[in-house]
């Protein structure tokens, strides 16, 4: 496990118009991950990002891509997106696949790999995949669009998820996203996450740079 907590920008707050700068931008700005949200509008209520695009972002920084898949069908695209260059895949337990083979067929491709939990689920869904998994994403928001209003119950799970992996002697990495704001960041730090996922607030910052160091040295 990482000491220093890590950042990962989400790139969904970013300008579209721009989005190579953007990334750029994120890494220059100390960004330790870019976060790219993959929405297949059914999923999920929103349409983002294909494997073009996550490509694209693999060219252009040398930080670790965190794709998190918010589609229904995962397993038809896994190779697409482990392809086009990602670092870390996590997908949902309640798509249309087999989780456990899902993630197995992901880090069969040296890709790290992991569920994502949204608010309303519990972890008791996950515990038969934490052994092997590298990541586990909780969202404090309902997936789907960015700016949404931080949901503060789910700081339990992180702090059970802390809990599980200290006492079996797992390695996963837990990492939060949605609504995170430096008002909620130090809440979410001293629960136990790895990863911060941060879209809006870093994004609308006068200064990213100054941001990510505050969160790191708070």
């Amino acid at each position: 496990m990482t000491s220093e907590i890590q950042i990962a920008p989400s790139i969904l707050a970013a300008d579209f118009g721009c989005l190579r700068e953007e990334a750029v931008k994120a890494e220059k700005s100390g960004a330790d991950l870019l976060h790219i949200d993959v929405m297949d509008g059914h999923f999920v209520p929103n349409i983002t990002f294909g494997p073009q695009v996550v490509s694209m972002l693999k060219q252009s920084v040398s930080i670790p891509l965190d794709v998190h898949l918010m589609i229904s069908h995962p397993d038809q695209y896994l190779e697409a997106f482990i392809n086009s260059g990602a670092s870390y895949l996590t997908v949902h337990a309640e798509a249309n696949h087999d989780m456990p083979s899902t993630l197995r067929m992901i880090r069969s491709k040296k890709v790290k790999a992991g569920p994502a939990l949204n608010p309303d689920r519990n972890i008791e869904e996950i515990l038969p995949v934490l052994p092997e998994s590298d990541i586990v994403l909780v969202m404090s928001v309902f997936p789907g669009f960015g700016g949404q209003t931080f949901i503060p119950n789910v700081l339990e799970k992180i702090k059970k998820l802390v809990l599980i992996r200290k006492e079996k002697g797992y390695h996963y990495q837990i990492e939060i996203d949605g609504g995170i704001t430096m008002d909620n960041f130090p809440l979410v730090r001293d629960a136990g996450v790895d990863i911060v996922v941060a879209g809006t607030t870093l994004y609308r910052a006068e200064n990213m740079n100054k941001l990510i160091q505050q969160m790191k040295n708070q």
